[in-house]
């Protein structure tokens, strides 16, 4: 605690961090089956979510406390680059309107709880179940510990210092996800999103007519960026391509990880999900409008020692405090939906995938649901150990090899949706392959998220994850030929 510490604001974020605390521990009883000791209860709300229950839950995993403070971040940081998850966002609900009900109906007619379920379904290989699932859990773990540094950012901006504050939070999302289940997260959502909404509608109407009009903010924003030497409000030539690759890349990862899965396994149907497809983009149009504080946080002169603190500052200097506390709690109640269920999805692939396959193969479906709870436990704590106790870089460079590596395990979820071609082995390849090279790769760029080839005078650069995914398909491909081959040669020797 220190002297800087904004009554009205902390009055406002603690009002709402106990409403949404209190919602938590009562979604337990919302919709409530016979049992939650049932991972098709516990960890996807007895699949019944309808379309506008969906549509909260998916925007409020899909779009995190990380994201508001991200994205404005790196706008404020290198300006038109930034947007980058504009694209990205449109280009991933055509991929969902195509794919996703597909996906949805393997999962609901043969009880498939998670992207391993559906990989040892398709193929019969616990290899590459044990692959995909484990990718899942590692991609998560970082993206978890990201909520956790949206969260402790805006806690920062009320004027709690320490490590107690960040701790109790935890606690009370840990206490109420293992009591509720999906339904926790699915419940709150409602109320985080609306809240997100206000924040940024007030913030787009009120700051710039405090700052001259959207005008002086680009015209300060340009400024900034020509006077730093770097970045800029549009794209320079050399941007357009990298630009675009990660957009693509971005989209194809984004519905392969474990939560945003778990929304889409959760949901009543596959009309469900095609409505939400459509639907969804009205939250494109509520980043496009977060990332524009980026830019006013030039036009406001803000000084910080960390581009993530840009959000925060605003707020705080623009807005009465009880408004200031409103965002913030908005913030902070953003960090614990999606990382409730990214929690969720990683504990249903471990007890699903893991534990079940490996350890005990005849665990009863209570005793299942009592290993992801546990595990969803553990989860969190390995994120708030890696908060408290590891640099905030760290955890950034693993989120950005997290994208990198549940991009590989796309060939092998959904490929096998519409082609019976392909064979486990070689998908095995594929993504041993993809995962280690696109590791490498990154590694040897200090974990950029971008790469360079050289083609005599032509230089590209493209996103890492998306030039290990084409690797990917190439191994998986051949190999899958070679199989096929021998597989030919030795059934017509044996015809002789």
């Amino acid at each position: 605690m220190t002297a800087d510490l904004d009554i009205p604001a902390l009055s406002v974020f603690v009002f709402f961090f106990l409403l949404v605390t209190v919602m938590g521990f009562v979604a337990a009883r919302w919709r409530r089956p016979e049992t939650l000791a049932h991972l098709d209860e516990w960890g996807l709300g007895g699949r019944k979510f309808g379309t506008w229950i969906t549509w909260f839950l998916i925007g409020g995993d899909f779009y995190t406390a990380y994201t508001v403070i991200a994205v404005p971040a790196l706008v404020y940081a290198v300006g038109a680059y930034g947007f980058f998850a504009l694209p990205y966002t449109i280009i991933v609900y055509p991929f969902v309107f195509a794919v996703m009900p597909v996906l949805w109906q393997a999962a609901k007619d043969k009880g498939y709880v998670t992207a391993g379920d559906v990989v040892y379904g398709t193929y019969g290989s616990r290899a590459l179940e044990l692959a995909v699932a484990v990718t899942g859990v590692i991609a998560t773990m970082p993206y978890i510990a990201l909520q956790l540094i949206g969260m402790e950012v805006a806690i920062k901006a009320l004027g709690l210092h320490g490590e107690l504050p960040l701790i109790v939070a935890f606690l009370v999302l840990a206490f109420y996800t293992y009591s509720s289940g999906l339904r926790a997260p699915a419940l709150i959502a409602f109320v985080k999103d609306i809240m997100i909404y206000i924040v940024v509608l007030v913030a787009v109407a009120i700051v710039p007519s405090k700052l001259g009009g959207y005008g002086a903010v680009f015209d300060a924003a340009d400024a900034a960026f020509k006077a730093k030497g770097s970045g800029g409000i549009l794209l320079s030539p050399a941007q357009i391509l990298p630009y675009a690759s990660l957009a693509l890349g971005s989209a194809l990862a984004a519905f392969m990880y474990p939560h945003t899965l778990t929304g889409i396994f959760a949901s009543s149907g596959g009309n469900t999900i095609r409505k939400n497809a459509v639907l969804l983009p009205a939250y494109t149009l509520l980043l496009g409008l977060l990332a524009m504080l980026g830019y006013m946080g030039h036009a406001a002169g803000l000084k910080v020692t960390s581009n993530n603190d840009v959000v925060p500052a605003l707020f705080k200097t623009l807005f009465p405090g009880w408004f200031a506390g409103f965002a913030f709690a908005a913030i902070a109640i953003g960090a614990l939906v999606p990382a409730a269920v990214m929690s969720i999805g990683a504990a249903n692939l471990f007890s699903r995938n893991v534990w079940k396959a490996y350890v005990n193969p005849n665990v009863t479906p209570s005793g299942e649901a009592q290993v992801a709870k546990i595990t969803s436990m553990l989860v969190k704590i390995g994120a708030l150990v890696a908060i408290l106790v590891l640099p905030t870089q760290f955890a950034l460079d693993l989120q950005l090899l997290g994208g990198l590596w549940i991009l590989q395990t796309l060939p092998a979820l959904v490929f096998g949706l519409y082609v019976s071609w392909f064979r486990a082995p070689a998908l095995l390849a594929g993504w041993a392959v993809g995962f280690v090279a696109g590791s490498a790769i990154a590694w040897s760029d200090g974990l950029k998220p971008l790469h360079s080839l050289t083609f005599g005078d032509t230089k590209l650069t493209l996103y890492t994850g998306l030039l290990a995914l084409a690797v990917n398909i190439v191994v998986a491909v051949v190999v899958n030929a070679a199989l096929s081959l021998g597989g030919r040669k030795t059934a017509v020797a044996a015809g002789r």
